[in-house]
Formats: C-alpha cells, structure tokens, sequence
C-alpha cells in the first residue's frame, strides 16, 4: 500500500503538471512541491503530496479552465492543489508566516521560476499564530477524543495524524524562542522538551508507529493520549508565557 502510493505519485506528478501547463498557458507563473513531501520524513502512509500553482490572474474563467487537470489529480486520491495569485502570495506572508516561513524554506519548484526563495515574510505576528494553531488544534483532539475515547483504534489514529503538525508546531514555537531548530521532528521534541519541561516518551511513539518501527497495535492509547495532551498543553503555557 504505501509503495503503491510512492510509485503512484512519482508516476502522476509529472503528467499532472503537463495538464496543467496545457490549461493554463502563460496564466501559470509556477508549480511548487512543499511540506513532507520534500523532505527526508516523507511517509506515504501518512503524509501528502502537497502543491502549490501560482497563477497571474485567478477569474471564475481561468478556474474552469484548470478544473479537469485539478479534478484528473484528485481522483487519483491526492489533495487539491492551493491556486494563489503572485499578489497574493505576497500578502498571504503577513497573514500565514508559518505556512510561507515552511515554503520559503523547504520547497521544489516543478515548473516556472522560484518566487519562494526571496519571499519576504514578517515574523511579527508569527507568535500569535502560533499560539492560535496549537490552541485550535488541541481543542480538536479534545473534541475528537470526547467522541471516540472508547475506540482505541480510533484513539490511536487521531494521535498518528496529528503528531506531524504538533511537531512543525513545536519547531515554530523553538524559532519563537529564539532558538536553532534541528532538521528531523524527533530531535524538534526532544529539543523543546527538554526547555519545556514535558515528557516526549508519546510523540517519539507516535513517529515510531509512522516511520513503520513499531506496530500501532503496541501502543497502550490511553496512556500515551493522556501523555501526549499534557505536552501540548505544557506548549501552549510556554508559549503564553512569552
């Protein structure tokens, strides 16, 4: 299954960016890969293949032009592509410095030119985002968990698919503190669990499971859902510390 993933996304990337060359014309500015996929902790199973078009202008038009190469992608079970504007990518950096902080640095361009490299991204206002993000996304698991805590499968898997996105967090919330930033999420937790103050034993279970070292069968949910909450939590009162 996830070899079959791996092949199918190798096999689609390319011709998918034909298509949309061909329905676009010289609207398309450029084609970017970003996120897990260009990095060295891409897990098929897991993780998606992420894209990003720019586009010059982005009229109801121009969007049913480019609707069948978009519809022809996902139906190959990968996520629609993000369409922005040039404009927009720019101003979008004052609104999301995360997410463009991820892009600028980590990114592929598949086709046209890189108007990521120079991007301009102000870090004001990228703490209370921060803080917004890991307090959303626990209210989330809180939610989530508040209707499957009987099912430890479920239980398990909320967690599996989550801990990648508290791991970019936990990056973000070292570079608000001023801090170098390690390369892999198992040294960002260990890292900021060690100037936080919580137990990173659950999130490093978590990449075990999603790295394919360790069955999810062996993990006891409870106990490392129980851990896992209170590490978030120490996170967030970290970060409002501030």
């Amino acid at each position: 299954m996830i070899k079959e993933k791996q092949q199918l996304g190798q096999k689609h990337l390319g011709a998918f960016v034909e298509k949309l060359k061909s329905a676009a014309g010289a609207n398309l500015v450029c084609v970017a890969v970003y996120g897990s996929a260009v990095s060295e902790e891409f897990h098929p199973e897991f993780s998606d293949i992420n894209l990003l078009c720019v586009v010059r202008e982005t009229s109801a038009a121009f969007l049913q032009a480019l609707s069948p190469a978009i519809q022809w992608w996902t139906a190959n079970k990968f996520p629609a592509p993000l369409v922005f504007s040039r404009q927009e990518v720019e101003r979008a950096a004052g609104v999301f410095p995360i997410e463009m902080l991820d892009l600028k640095q980590q990114h592929h361009i598949l086709h046209g030119e890189d108007i990521f490299r120079d991007l301009h991204v102000p870090l004001d206002r990228h703490r209370v985002q921060l803080e917004h993000e890991l307090r959303t996304k626990l209210l989330f698991l809180r939610q989530h968990y508040l209707l499957s805590c009987a099912d430890n499968k479920k239980v398990g898997q909320l967690m599996l698919d989550s801990v990648a996105n508290f791991a970019t967090l936990f990056r973000h919330t070292l570079l608000t503190m001023g801090q170098k930033t390690p390369k892999t999420k198992r040294e960002v937790i260990e890292q900021l669990a060690l100037g936080v103050q919580f137990d990173p034993s659950p999130f490093l279970e978590l990449l075990q499971v999603r790295e394919g070292k360790s069955p999810g069968e062996s993990l006891d949910a409870q106990g490392v859902f129980a851990r896992y909450l209170h590490g978030i939590d120490r996170v967030i009162q970290a970060l409002d510390a501030m």
